[in-house]
């Protein structure tokens, strides 16, 4: 492409089955003139790519990031977007070899990539649309969302009856690889799934329904003013 011709070139290469080889991908790259090739063999799922995360950071203005096919840097038109944008924000442009549309450096390629943000602006709203109604239905069907509990029911009651008998925080910590703060929350019974069985219950906060108490029997037992006894004349 001529209109890279003068311009440093950065290679970008990306495998994502186990399996594969970049050799291809290497070899089309150089050809196209590309002295520096970032190699990526970490698996498509793994978001946290550390060469593209390298070259990236590196990038000096006028350089191009030249791949050879748009899914060898993104999995998504979101993802691409956001990488793409990371490139041209440091003043460098981007080129794929099977997509030669995507040539930032002229009008059409920047016109491209404002198209791209408005199909990743769709894409993020139909994700976090269906992730919404994902939750909503899993709660509906009485599926528990979040994280699953480090402790069991069985081990909570275990830990509570351990404090009861007077055991010390640390040693039942370290026998359930749980922090001293849990234990102290399980045996008062402020942990996080305490709560939540509260509140499915429908119970208060055990920490109002005492407070509440403690009013009311202030009320109860403030002593009353007796009228001062008179002698008789």
């Amino acid at each position: 492409m001529n209109t890279l011709s003068s311009r440093r070139k950065v290679g970008y290469a990306r495998v994502s089955t186990v399996g594969q080889t970049l050799e291809l991908q290497i070899k089309t790259l150089q050809e196209y003139g590309c002295r520096k090739i970032y190699r990526e063999k970490a698996s498509g799922a793994d978001a946290e790519r550390a060469e593209l995360r390298k070259l990236i950071a590196s990038l000096k203005e006028g350089q191009s990031v030249v791949v050879t096919r748009l899914d060898r840097l993104a999995r998504s038109t979101f993802d691409l977007f956001a990488i793409v944008k990371s490139i041209t924000d440091k003043k460098a442009q981007f080129y794929s070899l099977a997509e030669p549309w995507t040539d930032t450096s002229t009008s059409t390629g920047r016109l491209m990539l404002a198209v791209l943000g408005g199909l990743a602006d769709v894409e993020r709203d139909l994700i976090r649309t269906r992730t919404s109604e994902g939750r909503a239905r899993a709660i509906r069907q009485g599926k528990r969302m979040g994280r699953p509990p480090r402790i069991t029911e069985a081990q909570r009651q275990e830990i509570i009856q351990r404090r009861s008998n007077g055991e010390t925080l640390h040693s039942i910590a370290k026998s359930y690889d749980i922090s001293d703060g849990t234990v102290s929350r399980i045996a008062s019974g402020k942990d996080s799934h305490a709560s939540r069985k509260k509140a499915e219950s429908g119970q208060a906060p055990s920490a109002v329904v005492v407070k509440k108490a403690s009013r009311s029997t202030r009320s109860h037992t403030r002593p009353k003013a007796h009228p001062a006894s008179q002698e008789p004349a």
